[in-house]
């Protein structure tokens, strides 16, 4: 089942288990219950402290990890590879006594959560975005023994899923009703299980020191301005909501020089450890609110968060980036998560053997359909301009597919369901002003980005567009206040370029912080 190389590999970080672990397996007679057995036989053959059972549950096949004589387990209905591969090797390691890796004040409030709780997780192998939930349920799980979690392949359990209808991935549910969907960290399911957690987040920051450099936003510009500054010495922090952004929701990455191939969450994960090991206050799970200008901070320049805390700094940088743009037409709101997506990758493999459709054809759009084309019964492309935008390759190997169908001139007016679920989409042929309807079960929109910048409307200058406006330097309308990154006016949206306009946002902050300061620290030694 594993090759030698990744045996090889496994069995080092087995070396790492404090504890004994057994792998109880639920099996029938089917092709992926062979296929699960025997990954399970190559993995506790790889140490002496794992040992097999035999189990019952109802979903064939399954498998628990638990630690032997607890109640600490973790489960995983169907196969955990591909990008799940990580989420099986933390569960074993974790189970079997490797410390979890999360701040202490958090594991603490895991541990003292009160009540029982059983989460479902129904993912995607081929999903970016599952495993991250995925880990952080399980990490709970292993954390507080009333905390039980399974993680679902939904391909090999579609029965379930076309009968609460998930047509998302992530999709979590907790003591059988949906609890949410999407990536969640740990701050986030604890946000929804702890009342309080959200007023004692807001009590523990109103105190906190005022920062030279406070970086919004932990994406790849945001990571690189926190490093720059913190190499700098001087007091730094970040406050994001999630670490890593829009990178998060990206699978390929081939462009990055000196990296010919990564993903978005491994991408993520190393900011995110580079970050770490410099002095930077990394504030997560908190949402800005208000951007208020030193006059009014005492002249400190102030970021309120949504949890009700005021964080304040000498300078600012704004990274807080971009998401997916909707379409705006009636019915795409109702229907999100319930057949209208903004993630092929994700949630393509929920559309086996159905009819979808792809809005926008740029490059996104064109490689969406592409990918999709070879997962379902077939897809409808439609552009609303002319002709196609996508790079010339993309645009012959879309037209070459047999099953997929491209319209230009479309504008997509509606999206009809009943609300549980989508049933078709309704276009007008701009050249004809002709209408159209298309029955599908699916809509994935992919038509650019909009920044995350209506918090700081009448603060800072903002282009029609809603970008935050800035210099070559990195400088806003507002002095102190610095950006860079998919929120800007600058024009190449990539993560090579927000990198560097978030260094150089730093380096400019820094400079701001010598030439303000400079004059006050004369007239305390002429003093």
């Amino acid at each position: 089942m594993l090759d030698a190389d990744l045996k090889t590999q496994l069995a080092a970080y087995l070396e790492k288990l404090q504890q004994p672990i057994e792998l109880v397996a639920s099996l029938d007679d089917s092709d992926a219950s062979r296929e699960l057995d025997g990954l399970l036989a190559d993995i506790a053959s790889l140490s002496p402290k794992i040992s097999r059972a035999s189990g019952n549950d109802a979903r064939k096949p399954s498998f628990l990890i638990r630690r032997a004589g607890t109640d600490i387990a973790v489960g995983f209905a169907g196969i955990p590879l591909g990008h799940e591969f990580t989420s099986l090797v933390l569960a074993l390691l974790q189970v079997g006594g490797h410390p979890v890796k999360i701040d202490d004040a958090l594991a603490r409030q895991v541990r003292e959560l009160d009540g029982d709780f059983v989460f479902e997780t129904y993912m995607s192998l081929h999903c970016q975005s599952c495993p991250d939930t995925v880990q952080t349920l399980n990490a709970m799980s292993v954390l507080n023994p009333r905390i039980r979690h399974v993680a679902i392949d939904g391909a090999l359990f579609q029965a379930e899923v076309e009968a609460k209808q998930i047509l998302s991935v992530p999709t979590i549910y907790l003591n059988g009703a949906e609890f949410d969907a999407g990536r969640m960290s740990i701050e986030q399911v604890l946000a929804k299980l702890d009342t309080g957690a959200a007023a004692r987040a807001a009590e523990a920051l109103k105190d906190a020191a005022p920062f030279d450099v406070l970086v919004v936003g932990g994406g790849p510009a945001g990571a690189a301005a926190a490093i720059y500054a913190a190499r700098k010495g001087i007091r730094t922090g970040i406050v994001t909501e999630r670490f890593g952004g829009q990178v998060l929701d990206t699978m390929a990455i081939e462009n990055f020089p000196s990296v010919e191939y990564t993903e978005g969450p491994k991408l993520a994960a190393s900011l995110e450890a580079h970050v770490r090991n410099y002095d930077v206050e990394l504030i997560t799970a908190q949402r800005a609110k208000a951007l208020h200008p030193a006059a009014r901070e005492g002249g400190l320049i102030g970021v309120e968060l949504e949890s009700g805390a005021t964080l304040r700094a000498k300078t600012v940088i704004l990274s807080p980036g971009a998401r997916w743009r909707q379409t705006g037409v009636p019915g795409e709101t109702e229907h999100r998560n319930k057949g209208v997506t903004y993630c092929p990758h994700c949630d393509g493999p929920l559309f086996k053997g159905k009819k979808v459709a792809v809005i926008g054809g740029g490059n996104s759009g064109v490689e969406a359909a592409i990918d999709l084309a070879g997962i379902v019964d077939h897809v409808t492309l439609l552009e609303f301009d002319g002709k196609l935008r996508a790079d010339e390759v993309l645009q012959r190997k879309l037209r070459s597919l047999p099953n997929a169908t491209v319209h230009v001139n479309a504008q997509t007016i509606e999206m009809r369901g009943d609300g549980s679920k989508l049933r078709a989409l309704r276009y007008t042929d701009r050249s004809s002003g002709e209408s159209h309807e298309v029955e599908l079960a699916g809509v994935f929109v992919q038509i650019g980005l909009l920044p995350n910048s209506e918090w700081l409307k009448g603060t800072v200058e903002l282009s029609p567009r809603g970008e935050i406006v800035i210099d070559d330097r990195g400088h806003t309308s507002v002095p102190g206040v610095f950006a860079a990154g998919d929120a800007t006016t600058e024009p190449f949206k990539q993560i090579v370029v927000a990198m560097g306009a978030g260094s150089t946002a730093a380096l400019s902050a820094f400079d701001f912080l010598i030439r303000h300061s400079a004059p006050a620290e004369s007239a305390a030694k002429a003093a």
